[in-house]
C-alpha cells in the first residue's frame, strides 16, 4: 500500500510540477497562470494536451516545439521530476498525514522560488506571502518544536498549538528583522542595495514553516555557500580573461592584473540570486537540520 501511496504521490506531483512551471514563468512577469492555456514561448501557438504531459512530452519531442521546432528549456522537465521526487519522498515516508501535506506543500514552494530566482532575480510576493501564512497555519497543525515550546515545555496550562504557533511567529519575525536590518546596514555603508525585499519574505516563509533555530542555520548556510560561489566566480571569469588577454597581449603580469581588474568590476554588477542558496538551504535544513544541529551541540 505504501508503493502504491508513493506512486501516486509521483504522479501528483507531476501534475503540481507542471503547474509550479506556468508560476515560474508568469508569476515575475504579472501575468495570470489560470489563463491562457500553455503556449510555446518562442512562436507562442497553444500546445495540445497531447505535448503537455509532464517529462514524457519535452523527452519524446527532444526539447523543442513540436511547430516551430525552438528548444524549450529543459527547467520545464527538470521542475517537473523534481516536484514529484519531492511528494513521493514525502508520501513515503510520513503517508498521508498533515506532516506530508505540510513538507510537500513546504517543498512546492521553495522549488518556485528557487527557478523564479535563478531565472529572474525575482521572488513574487504570489509565492512568499501565501507561504507564510501557510506555515503560520501549519504550525497548528504540526509542532514546529522550537524555541518557545523548548522553553515553556513545563507548562500544562496552554496546548502545544500556541506555543508551535508562537515558534512560528518568532522564526518569521526574527529572520524577516534580521536580514532586513543587513540590508539596511549594506545600503547605508555601501549606497547601494545589496539585498531585495524579496530575500526578506522568503527568509520570513522559512522561519514559519521551521522556526527560529533551522532558520538561523538555513541563513547560515546559505551565506556560506552564496560567498563561495562568489568567490568561485571572480576566479572563473579572472581564468577567461586572463587566457583572452594574454592572447591579446602576448602574456605577461600585465594581463593577469588587468583580469583581475576586470574579474572584479564584472562581479560587482553581478546581481546573485541569494534567494536560490536560501531556498537550498532550506531544504538541507528541512532534511538534515536537527541531526546537524545536534552533531554540533555535541561538540561544543
Amino acid at each position: 500500500m505504501n508503493l502504491l501511496l508513493t506512486a501516486a504521490g509521483f504522479l501528483v506531483g507531476l501534475a503540481f510540477g507542471s503547474f509550479l512551471n506556468v508560476c515560474i514563468s508568469r508569476l515575475p512577469r504579472g501575468r495570470s497562470v489560470v489563463t491562457p492555456g500553455s503556449a510555446c514561448p518562442s512562436c507562442g501557438q497553444p500546445i495540445a494536451p497531447y505535448d503537455n504531459i509532464p517529462v514524457v512530452s519535452w523527452l519524446l519531442l527532444g526539447g523543442r516545439c513540436r511547430r516551430c521546432r525552438e528548444p524549450i528549456t529543459v527547467r520545464y522537465a527538470v521542475v517537473e521530476l523534481l516536484t514529484a521526487i519531492l511528494f513521493a519522498a514525502c508520501v513515503w515516508r510520513f503517508g498521508i498525514t498533515a506532516e506530508g501535506f505540510k513538507y510537500g506543500i513546504f517543498g512546492f514552494l521553495l522549488l518556485g522560488l528557487i527557478f523564479t530566482d535563478a531565472e529572474t532575480k525575482l521572488l513574487p510576493n504570489a509565492l512568499t506571502f501565501p507561504g507564510i501564512a501557510l506555515g503560520l497555519g501549519f504550525s497548528l497543525m504540526v509542532p514546529v518544536n522550537d524555541v518557545v515550546t523548548q522553553w515553556f515545555s513545563g507548562s500544562a496550562s496552554h496546548s502545544w498549538r500556541l506555543y508551535s504557533f508562537l515558534d512560528s511567529v518568532v522564526g518569521a519575525a526574527v529572520g524577516a528583522a534580521f536580514l532586513y536590518g543587513v540590508a539596511a546596514v549594506y545600503l547605508r555603508v555601501r549606497g547601494v542595495e545589496g539585498m531585495g525585499l524579496g530575500d526578506v519574505k522568503l527568509v520570513a516563509m522559512i522561519g514559519a514553516w521551521l522556526g527560529l533555530k533551522l532558520m538561523v542555520l538555513t541563513v547560515f548556510a546559505a551565506s556560506v555557500t552564496g560567498a563561495l560561489f562568489g568567490i568561485a566566480t571572480i576566479f572563473v571569469i579572472w581564468w577567461k580573461r586572463t587566457r583572452r588577454l594574454q592572447l591579446r597581449m602576448g602574456g605577461g603580469e600585465k594581463a593577469r592584473r588587468r583580469a583581475w581588474q576586470s574579474a572584479r568590476l564584472a562581479y560587482r554588477y553581478f546581481e546573485m540570486p541569494f534567494g536560490v542558496f536560501l531556498g537550498g538551504m532550506g531544504f538541507a535544513a528541512l532534511a538534515f537540520g536537527n541531526q546537524i544541529l545536534q552533531w554540533y551541540w555535541r561538540r561544543l
